[in-house]
């Protein structure tokens, strides 16, 4: 049985790269999808298009970067996506999502298999206690939509604290039980509250306007869901803009997914 995630991020294929979504509000953010809600979205047409390609192969993403150009609504739209370049190993696609004759988000993307090559890994987990010493945030009550979808255990960085530092972290995990897989990666490096909601008292406006994802290694096959270690940092906003990196971590440590994203910062309307 699919989850919610998956019946809301279903791609479905029309032929010559063309994909039919069906977006719904239970990832919205006010007036409009979570921007990684609408990278999920892409990442699933770019993955089927893939896979139509190379059906034993499953090359797994390692690069999404999608720029947001107007918020579509919650209806029908359609993906077209382009493979730019296919090689034996490596794919770089185009997509571009439109609804009612317009464009409303344009994506690039790497898929790119494993080979052979000297390795390294200076990646270190943040210090952070185990979800179970926690207690659970209730996101249902959560005053944006998409955030009801997740469960989540607070660690640190309060919104409207006005601290010294932009920094926020948490264990995460989709509601519906569904494992941690790349297009759940995307979704969820932009779902927790942003990096710069720490430093001001008055709360402001954050709408994204580009966002990529890299994925550093593949993700395993999905197992049991389990807890995710979501943590975000901001180093300036100035002139209306701030760029935030996302990091995911799994349970034991390997660094799943980042995210770096440029977004605006704009005061709230009264």
């Amino acid at each position: 049985m699919s989850t919610d995630f998956e019946t809301d991020t279903a791609a479905e294929p029309l032929g010559d790269g063309r994909y039919a979504i069906n977006l719904s509000d239970r990832w919205w953010v006010g007036r409009g999808p979570n921007g990684g809600y609408v990278a999920a979205l892409m990442l699933r047409a770019l993955t089927a298009e893939v896979d139509s390609l190379e059906p034993e192969s499953k090359l797994p993403p390692r690069s999404l970067n999608v720029h947001f150009l107007r918020p579509p609504t919650a209806e029908p739209a359609k993906i077209e996506v382009t493979v730019e370049h296919a090689g034996r190993v490596t794919v770089f696609l185009s997509a571009r999502m439109v609804q009612d004759d317009e464009v409303k988000a344009q994506a690039m993307a790497v898929f790119s298999g494993e080979r052979d090559g000297p390795n390294f890994d200076k990646s270190q987990m943040p210090e952070a206690p185990a979800p179970e010493e926690l207690e659970e945030m209730d996101t249902e009550q959560a005053p944006v939509a998409v955030f009801g979808r997740y469960r989540a255990k607070f660690i640190k960085g309060v919104p409207g604290e006005a601290g010294d530092k932009a920094e926020t972290m948490g264990w995460i995990r989709l509601r519906d039980e569904q494992p941690v897989d790349p297009v759940l990666a995307a979704a969820v490096l932009d779902v927790w509250y942003p990096a710069p909601f720490v430093v001001f008292e008055e709360l402001p406006f954050a709408p994204t306007l580009e966002y990529t994802v890299h994925f550093p290694r593949t993700i395993p096959e999905p197992g049991p869901p389990d807890w995710n270690l979501i943590r975000l940092t901001a180093e300036e906003g100035v002139e209306g803009h701030f760029s935030e990196d996302a990091e995911l971590w799994s349970r034991d440590g390997k660094l799943l997914a980042k995210a770096r994203q440029m977004a605006l910062l704009r005061h709230r309307r009264s």
